[in-house]
C-alpha cells in the first residue's frame, strides 16, 4: 500500500514518527513535507496529501497539523477526498469502515506518538464495508459533482 504523508510545523515531529513506523512495516511512503519545524501554512500540505491520492500516487493519506482540524478542512476541499480527524482508534476504524475516509488527520499537539501509531495502524488496516454505507458515500460524491444540489 502507498501512503502519502503531509504535515505543517505543528505536526512535523509526529509525521516523522509515523513515517518511520510505516517504512518499518514495508509501506511505500510519499512524504510531501514539511521537512522542519519552521512555520508553514497547513492548507498547502492538506492539499498536497489530497492531490497525491487524486493523482493515483497514493492509496491513502495521513495529514498532521497541531490539532488535525485545519489540515483536514483543507484536504476536504478537494472533491473525492474524505478526511477524518481521529483522536482514538474507534473513530479511525469507523472512518474507514463506514465513511471510506481516504485521509486520516491527526493533531501533533493532541495525541501522543504511541496512540497516534495505534490510530494509524487501525486506519490503514480497516477496509470499507460498503453496503448501506456505500449509498451514503455516493450521496456525498453526487453532491460534490453538483448532482444533488
Amino acid at each position: 500500500m502507498r501512503v502519502v504523508l503531509g504535515a505543517d510545523h505543528g505536526g512535523y515531529e509526529l509525521k516523522e514518527a509515523i513515517r518511520g513506523h510505516l517504512e518499518s512495516q514495508g509501506y511505500k511512503v510519499l512524504d510531501v513535507g514539511t521537512h522542519s519545524t519552521d512555520s508553514v501554512d497547513y492548507p498547502m500540505y492538506g492539499f498536497a496529501v489530497g492531490n497525491a491520492i487524486l493523482k493515483g500516487e497514493a492509496d491513502l493519506g495521513i495529514a498532521v497539523c497541531g490539532t488535525g482540524q485545519g489540515i483536514s478542512i483543507a484536504a476536504n476541499k478537494l472533491p473525492g477526498i474524505r478526511s477524518a480527524v481521529c483522536t482514538e482508534t474507534f473513530s479511525a476504524r469507523m472512518a474507514r469502515e463506514h465513511n471510506n475516509a481516504n485521509v486520516l488527520a491527526l493533531g501533533g499537539r493532541v495525541v501522543g506518538i504511541g496512540l497516534a501509531l495505534d490510530i494509524v495502524d487501525i486506519f490503514l488496516k480497516t477496509e470499507f464495508s460498503g453496503g448501506r454505507h456505500e449509498r451514503r458515500i455516493n450521496l456525498i460524491t453526487d453532491f460534490e459533482l453538483g448532482k444533488n444540489v
